[in-house]
């Protein structure tokens, strides 16, 4: 008896594995056509390590932004940094910066003065094209380390306002 219910679980645990398998791996998202967007990305100048002993890790960020699209250019307007209160302390471009297509950039962010923009540190980058064209992803490489640790994630932008 106990035997036919591991057989029958492991049945049902194999079953949901290859409906996830087969759901999960597909773009399947219908293709969103804009010619603008602002998009707010979160960033992070450290994080918390521990226990036994807390510290802080300071980090550093890579903002990336890949043009998706295969034949039209898209400009990158601005890219300001933003402190966890809400203050502007950084802006990184001087000029707008045009992205071939499927061409890409990335801004390695300078590191943070002892915790300066918090927690809550972000960015806003804003974009835009002559004509409507593929969403560009845009991400931020967050990376840091503290003896032999390493600590590295991402975190993907929102988009706030949209031009369509």
């Amino acid at each position: 008896m106990r035997m036919q219910k591991v057989k029958q679980l492991l049945w049902f645990t194999s079953l949901v594995t290859l409906g996830l398998f087969l759901s999960g791996g597909t773009a399947s998202a219908a293709v969103k056509l804009v010619k603008g967007q602002t998009v707010y990305i979160p960033s992070y100048s450290n994080v918390i390590s521990g226990p036994p002993i807390y510290m802080t890790v300071p980090l550093r960020a890579n903002l990336v932004i890949h043009n998706t699209d295969q034949s039209q250019a898209i400009t990158i307007a601005r890219i300001d940094e933003y402190n966890t209160e809400g203050q502007k302390v950084g802006s990184y471009l001087t000029a707008p910066v045009s992205l071939n297509p499927l061409g890409a950039m990335r801004v390695v962010v300078k590191e943070s003065k002892k915790e300066a923009e918090g927690l809550g540190a972000n960015f806003i980058i804003q974009w835009q094209a002559e004509k409507k064209v593929n969403e560009p992803i845009i991400e931020c490489l967050i990376i840091g380390s503290l003896g032999a640790q390493g600590f590295s994630f991402a975190t993907q932008g929102r988009i706030i306002m949209e031009q369509e």
